[in-house]
């Protein structure tokens, strides 16, 4: 019976690092982290007015909302693990001195775990509306350098417009290399994705901001070390804004497609937006500041 015990706790110990290594393997985990912006995120939602009368379409079904369970998965099967090997200790089952360690083991696991979970709760429950920082590195970043903001007169009207989807008018500067600056940016995606499988700080320190960097750095500390392989497999970009406030340049571009984040696993489709920023001097080129989900309509 102890045998049987020791088994089911190994399995459901191990079953909590997977899952907890699968949701970090794209970079950002599919999450919201870094600097979120309301304005393009607001215009992507708005629905489409309608040309002229006609019979109504028929409306998009809701995208099913993530499970809950998957949440607390993790926690539970680290718990059952805990009480187990807890029972085995308090019934002399693993020795003095090997009780003592594992009793450690355990409550540091769980303390990083705890760590864990309050953290992205702080971080999906804040919106930082901007940063110090103006970025890490001297990179070129996303490019397209010589058209990176027109004079402030030759924006357009801030008046949000219908949905992305369908009629979606981005608020895009006169003059800006939209088609350049997507292509750059597309192959930054897939480059950043491969930096953050190998753990290559160097390559993420170049093109993102130093509160960006500082979340992504958390992201692989917590992998300790563990390699992975993500394949972008199918990848779309449209840009939803570029507007200047105060002394920086904001970009966000929206990223959709499908990514495979385990070897030989079926693709997964995907969406978020990518909020990228440049200082107005020039000091350095644009840099990632920000990953944010769409929120659900």
């Amino acid at each position: 019976m102890k045998r049987f015990f020791i088994a089911v706790c190994v399995l459901a110990l191990g079953a909590a690092l997977t899952i907890d290594s699968s949701e970090a393997a794209r970079l950002g985990g599919g999450r919201s982290l870094g600097a979120q912006r309301s304005a393009p995120m607001q215009r992507q939602a708005q629905p489409a007015a309608p040309a002229q009368a006609a019979k109504p379409a028929q409306p998009a079904p809701a995208a099913p909302a993530p499970a809950a369970g998957n949440r607390w998965l993790g926690p539970i099967a680290g718990l059952a693990a805990g009480l187990g090997l807890g029972w085995l200790i308090g019934q002399g089952g693993l020795g003095g001195m090997i009780g003592s360690v594992m009793m450690m083991l355990l409550v540091a696991f769980a303390a990083m775990a705890l760590f864990r979970w309050f953290a992205r709760r702080n971080t999906e429950a804040t919106a930082p509306v901007q940063y110090a920082g103006i970025g890490a590195g001297t990179g070129t970043g996303l490019g397209n350098e010589t058209v990176a903001a027109p004079p402030p007169s030759q924006m357009p009207s801030a008046e949000a417009g219908p949905d992305f989807r369908s009629q979606f008018q981005p608020q895009i500067p006169v003059g800006f290399d939209a088609d350049g600056f997507l292509k750059q940016a597309k192959l930054n995606f897939v480059r950043l994705q491969e930096a953050n499988d190998r753990g290559n700080v160097d390559a993420l320190r170049e093109i993102t901001t130093e509160d960006m960097y500082a979340e992504l750095k958390l992201d692989l500390l917590e992998r300790a070390g563990r390699t992975q392989q993500t394949d972008v497999v199918t990848l779309t970009a449209s840009l939803l804004e570029v507007v200047t406030e105060g002394n920086l340049h904001w970009a966000s571009v929206r990223f959709a497609g499908s990514i495979r984040e385990t070897p030989n696993a079926a693709p997964v489709a995907f969406e978020e937006v990518w909020h990228l920023q440049k200082p107005a001097d020039g000091k350095t080129g644009w840099l990632l500041a920000g990953i944010q989900q769409p929120t659900a309509a």
